[in-house]
């Protein structure tokens, strides 16, 4: 982990509600994809945890939503601002157990950490196919990126607008087989996930955090190897040892 000041690149609206911002700085700290920065606001006492959509070797990518007053505080902040960031927190995914045709499941905000980890695995030869759900057409974001990566991209809208209408566990029996899985999303999308996957997995959960590095205990969860830690145990839990 490595705290430092890093300037905002670009801050744009990519969906309804949905930003992406660049930011520039050291990124030496991010080791594995699925790790989150923790972004300090002027004004505002705990910091915001975002996952890490993408990096290189001088930015971050972060995609977040507007859910309260911080993050509506975040989408009206322009190119050249400063922002005190937590970089290269938690435990990300493990791309070495992915094997030959892993699968990528990503629901609403939980999609963005999932990009990098798409580029990783392409990286070591995988070849990676990606279900990505939504509410509706208007809420769809980074279908077209991960397309670009040349990957087979799934889309389900609850609604049916646009692609598989349900949830990403109705798009399952278009994938075929899968060697191992990574999901991101909502508790009701990761249980549901769990109970319809035929492999092992890895699952990053999202959690209201207080310190964001271990320190405060706050996002203390059960499993069934002890007590863990989603900010640093975490966010990445393995199939095999979650309790729901």
């Amino acid at each position: 982990m490595k705290q430092g000041i890093y300037s905002v690149l670009s801050n744009i609206k990519i969906a309804k509600d949905v930003y992406k911002m660049i930011l520039s700085g050291d990124t030496s700290s991010i080791t594995a994809p699925g790790q989150f920065v923790n972004i300090k606001l002027d004004g505002y006492y705990l910091r915001r945890p975002i996952s890490i959509c993408d990096f290189d070797e001088n930015t971050i990518t972060i995609i977040y939503k507007i859910v309260g007053q911080g993050t509506e505080f975040m989408s009206k902040l322009e190119a050249y601002n400063k922002l005190d960031l937590l970089v290269g927190l938690g435990n990300g995914f493990d791309v070495s157990k992915s094997g030959e045709s892993p699968l990528l499941i990503g629901g609403g905000v939980g999609v963005p950490p999932l990009y990098n980890l798409c580029r990783q695995l392409l990286d070591k030869g995988a070849k990676p196919s990606v279900i990505l759900g939504f509410n509706t057409s208007y809420e769809i974001f980074a279908a077209a990126e991960f397309r670009k990566l040349g990957v087979s991209v799934y889309v389900t809208t609850v609604d049916g607008s646009v692609g598989t209408k349900g949830f990403v566990t109705d798009a399952l029996p278009l994938v075929g087989n899968y060697s191992y899985f990574y999901t991101c999303g909502p508790l009701p999308m990761l249980k549901a996930v769990y109970n319809q996957t035929s492999t092992s997995g890895e699952f990053s959960f999202e959690e209201r955090m207080g310190c964001g590095f271990g320190a405060c205990m706050g996002c203390s969860c059960k499993t069934k190897y002890g007590n863990k830690r989603i900010c640093k145990d975490g966010p990445v839990l393995v199939k095999e040892e979650i309790i729901w």
